[in-house]
Order: C-alpha cells, then sequence, then structure tokens
C-alpha cells in the first residue's frame, strides 16, 4: 500500500505559484510566471504562439527571447479565462508578439485577453474581452463583460465597461486597496488559509 499523500488539486512550485492540475498550459518553455501567481482549473496559456523571427533577424545575433506569455507575481487567473498573445504582420511575416501581465492582475472567470501589456494592480472581470494590442495601465477595473477593443489603450485609474469598452468612471482616491491579491492568493491551493474577519 502506497504512503503517498493523495495528490492535490494544485501544483505548487518553487517560486509560490499554484497551477491547478486541470489547467491547459501549451509551450510551458514560452511561458514565464513571477511567483505567488494562482492559475485556477480550466485556464488556458497559450505559449505556443511565441515569436516565429528567424534567428538571423534577431537584433543581438544570439538567441531570440521566445517569451509567449509573461506574467508578473501575485496574479490571479480565474476558471475558464484564455490568455493568447496577440499576432500581426511583421516584415512580411505572420507573427506573435508577448503578452504581458504586472503583478497583482485579476482575470475574471470566462475572459479572453489578447492584450501587448496589462499593468500593475489591474482587476479585469468576467466575460470580458480584451482585443489584440489593447494596452491597460495601472490601476485599471475592467467590468464584467465589457469588450475591449484591438489596440485600445486605458490609461491608470480608469473604470471600463461596455460593448465597445470606454471610460466610464476613475478609481477613487484611497479605492487602490482593492488591487491587493495576496490575500486571495492564500485562500487557494491544497491547504487553503481561511481569510481574516
Amino acid at each position: 500500500m502506497s504512503r503517498r499523500p493523495p495528490r492535490g488539486e494544485y501544483i505548487e512550485t518553487d517560486t509560490g505559484n499554484k497551477v491547478a492540475r486541470k489547467a491547459t498550459l501549451v509551450g510551458t518553455q514560452n511561458i514565464m510566471l513571477g511567483g505567488k501567481t494562482v492559475i485556477q482549473p480550466d485556464v488556458m496559456i497559450r505559449g505556443d504562439l511565441a515569436r516565429t523571427i528567424p534567428p538571423a533577424q534577431s537584433a543581438s545575433g544570439g538567441p531570440a527571447n521566445n517569451t509567449a506569455v509573461a506574467i508578473g507575481r501575485y496574479c490571479f487567473l480565474s476558471r475558464g479565462c484564455c490568455l493568447r498573445p496577440p499576432g500581426r504582420m511583421y516584415k512580411g511575416v505572420f507573427t506573435f508578439m508577448p503578452l504581458r501581465l504586472g503583478d497583482h492582475v485579476f482575470v475574471g472567470p470566462g475572459t479572453v485577453v489578447q492584450a501587448a501589456q496589462i499593468g500593475n494592480h489591474v482587476h479585469i472581470g468576467g466575460k470580458v474581452v480584451i482585443g489584440e494590442f489593447a494596452i491597460i495601465k495601472d490601476y485599471v477595473k475592467v467590468l464584467d463583460g465589457s469588450v475591449v477593443p484591438p489596440n485600445m489603450v486605458i490609461p491608470s485609474f480608469s473604470i471600463v465597461a461596455g460593448q465597445p469598452a470606454r471610460i466610464i468612471g476613475e478609481i477613487p482616491e484611497g479605492g487602490i486597496e482593492a488591487f491587493e491579491l495576496r490575500d486571495l492568493y492564500k485562500t487557494v491551493g491544497n491547504n487553503p488559509q481561511p481569510t481574516a474577519p
């Protein structure tokens, strides 16, 4: 009889990432996790959609950086969301550009992200679509069901909603504590800790 402990729902890495066994990470060699990130079940991260520029065209002459998706610290990817790098024609060849998420980014359930960059302390609601090459700055809240058009730049401290998305308000002064994800991180995993009252 085996004495190994039962396998948990999450795989916990040395840097504190909690990755659900039922998450789908394709092309893991091209996915960078900053640490203390939660990836829930049914999340899809497309690291296989990496840059396809031949080595002769890379600027340094050395090996090209093939990071497709870079995720910062204390990010929370909810059930059923999809992170997919944006793609375009570059020097006559279709290629994918990196998707970069900052620290403390919450991505709601069923959301599709194809942005070029998402800043720090960003809350993206459920069933949101972030179009290709969109840029979301720091301290932004995207409300549920919003559709952010491709190439849109959302300034810091904005609240965004609608289809297509537009700025409907701003984050109030003192409202930035709500973007901290350290406590939410502690409630997930094989040994979750209850939140303090």
